[in-house]
């Protein structure tokens, strides 16, 4: 099974507002940078979507460690949030539709295909590919706020 790194991010200007995600896919020597722009969205949202996004490109089941500095995507699966609301019927604990639900669903089907480590990293800090994803995430955002200028 192949081994991959995924680092990802998710940016939003005003939360809910514009978001971008972005994402770096890590084979060996090899780097792929993906992104892409959601017109009113949330942070939360971004975050889901780059790692989705990035797990989608994925051609082959893979062992994938998945870095990302949201807390609320990692503590979805490393604490048992995921398959708490499955129990529930995809509702949280106060029997409220869990939000993002679509992107939860994803993540779930596609930590069926692959053997994800989520781990969690320091945001704006020193991780030179999450800062990156960061970057890519928010030069979207700024790319989509000038085509509207223009």
């Amino acid at each position: 099974m192949k081994k991959v790194e995924i680092y990802t991010d998710g940016a939003c200007s005003g939360n809910p507002g514009a978001g971008g995600w972005g994402a770096i896919l890590k084979y060996g020597a090899h780097e792929k940078e993906i992104s892409g722009f959601e017109e009113n969205t949330t942070n939360n949202r971004m975050e889901l979507m780059a790692a989705v996004e990035a797990l989608r490109m994925l051609k082959e089941p893979c062992e994938v460690e998945l870095y990302s500095d949201s807390a609320y995507l990692i503590n979805g699966f490393t604490k048992g949030w995921v398959e708490k609301w499955k129990e529930n019927g995809w509702t949280n604990s106060e029997k409220v539709p869990v939000k993002n639900i679509e992107l939860w669903k994803s993540l779930d089907e596609l930590s069926k295909i692959h053997k994800i480590k989520w781990i969690k990293v320091k945001g704006h800090s020193d991780n030179e590919y999450n800062n990156r994803c960061d970057k890519l995430a928010t030069d979207r955002i700024k790319q989509h706020n000038k085509e509207l200028s223009l």
